[in-house]
């Protein structure tokens, strides 16, 4: 019988990389949820998913050959298609203009679509190798605009390479948040962009993915004709409780020696006879049983942490416990929050309950909470700085409280009203900055606030406990260093 210790030490050890920021994922941590497989396809044009969901995640690895094959192992049709990626939170200027770039393009009087024309014309002219102007983005943006029938037989050609080679071509788009600190702005450039990826469609053998967040799809987005071929095509990024856990087993099954030999020991302990790791040669991948909301997938994690989360079951159950508590306000968790809070549980363990009979004591699964909740709070001041300024005033404050309480402590720290929240930011300031009410609904939307039926505000402790907040007999706030 391997020992807690030995397992929590291979936890540890195991591959929990929470934020890759356009890094190629190692292979042994790709986990398809059923949900992302339609998000995979071709088809999918646009793809919705919130914060720390796996939008950079993919875009990383649908870029990379090598994982491309492994992931066209559930989703065939990747197998024979090439990928550019182009736009994402790491910078390739030769592929995509940067924030200062688009900036420049849009003062030199180059609208949205004509920059994202140039984007895939860099792209297909390297596909049938014609040569065009690439000295600079404003280059390749004037070609297009002073070339439109030789723009036009490049991209045909491209569609005829491709068919007479039997692959296909796909352009990848993310972090579209980093085009412009504007939201007007933003929404043209992504408005834009979705009509090329329509124009993409009249060819066979082209098209374009483009992930963008739940609060960049306003309706001024997709206002213009037949948007809603793409929208009604659309796929979400949502994972269940199962599905994080099989996330979870496919990175603790792929540790490096001899961790993964010992978390191997421990999922085949559980399995039934019939069900059997397989091994890739580069990595090892779970059963199907073991990836759906089976009693096998909860036994394992009670091998980890058993089934109580104090001395009896009325604190809630580990298994269904950990996810829960990191949901947003959508009710959404999302992998990398799961991550860290499991990372955090073994190290508090490892330093508070060295002798624990199990690897995971359930106060250090609370710990890990809130670890979780300060780097979902530091992700979020990375992507809306406007956010933690705009959460600072609360700190101390329990909820749920009445709005009035909120509005007050806001009034006080910024006499200037809501748009004096970040004025000095490169990134998008609150979207409806014209009132405090306005604030409080971006801060709803981003599932960091919730509104009871009493009308009150509450927070998802993934949120509160970061911040600073408090609740009656809830999960404590991380205290400041």
């Amino acid at each position: 019988m391997t020992s807690p210790q030995a397992i929590r030490q291979a936890i540890q050890a195991a591959p929990f990389e929470l934020d890759i920021a356009g890094d190629i994922p190692r292979p042994g941590t790709l986990h398809i949820p059923q949900a992302h497989r339609k998000a995979l396809t071709r088809e999918a044009v646009l793809v919705i998913g919130a914060r720390g969901v796996g939008k950079s995640f993919w875009t990383s690895a649908l870029g990379d050959a090598d994982l491309r094959q492994q992931i066209g192992a559930t989703v065939p049709e990747l197998i024979r298609t090439i990928i550019r990626i182009g736009h994402a939170a790491k910078p390739s200027i030769e592929s995509y203009p940067n924030s200062d770039s688009f900036k420049k393009l849009l003062r030199e009087g180059y609208d949205p679509y004509t920059v994202w024309q140039a984007v895939v014309l860099r792209w297909l002219a390297g596909v049938v190798n014609r040569q065009i102007p690439i000295g600079s983005w404003g280059e390749t943006a004037e070609w297009v605009t002073q070339n439109p029938e030789a723009f036009a037989q490049i991209v045909e050609s491209s569609n005829q390479k491709l068919l007479q080679d039997q692959q296909f071509g796909l352009i990848v788009f993310d972090a579209l948040d980093r085009t412009s600190p504007d939201w007007g702005t933003m929404n043209r450039i992504v408005r834009d962009l979705l009509r090329i990826s329509l124009w993409l469609r009249d060819f066979s053998m082209l098209r374009a993915k483009i992930f963008l967040r739940p609060d960049q799809m306003e309706r001024t987005v997709t206002s213009f004709p037949d948007a809603s071929k793409l929208t009604s095509t659309s796929a979400n990024l949502t994972w269940d409780r199962h599905d994080l856990h099989a996330m979870l087993w496919q990175r603790l099954i792929n540790a490096p020696s001899p961790h993964g030999e010992c978390l191997r020991s421990v999922v085949t302990s559980v399995l039934p006879p019939a069900e059997v790791l397989s091994d890739y040669g580069r990595y090892w991948s779970l059963p199907p049983v073991l990836m759906s909301d089976s009693p096998y997938q909860r036994r394992l994690f009670e091998v980890l942490a058993g089934d109580k989360m104090g001395k009896d079951a009325r604190r809630g159950v580990p298994y269904v416990w950990s996810v829960g508590h990191l949901a947003d306000g959508h009710g959404w968790t999302s992998p990398r929050s799961f991550l860290a809070a499991i990372a955090g549980a073994a190290d508090d363990s490892a330093q508070r309950y060295a002798d624990h009979p199990l690897a995971l004591h359930y106060e250090s699964l609370k710990r890990g909470i809130q670890k979780a909740s300060q780097i979902r709070v530091d992700q979020v001041a990375e992507d809306d700085p406007w956010v933690p300024a705009a959460m600072e005033p609360l700190r101390g404050i329990n909820v749920p409280c009445d709005s009035e309480t909120i509005f007050c402590a806001w009034w006080d720290e910024f006499p200037g009203g809501a748009d004096t929240i970040l004025s000095d930011s490169d990134r998008l300031p609150p979207q409806h900055a014209e009132s405090w009410d306005g604030v409080r609904k971006d801060l709803e939307r981003l599932g960091i606030f919730v509104t009871r039926k009493d009308t009150r505000i509450d927070m998802p402790d993934l949120y509160r406990v970061g911040f600073g907040l408090g609740r009656r007999g809830g999960v404590a706030p991380r205290k400041r260093a």
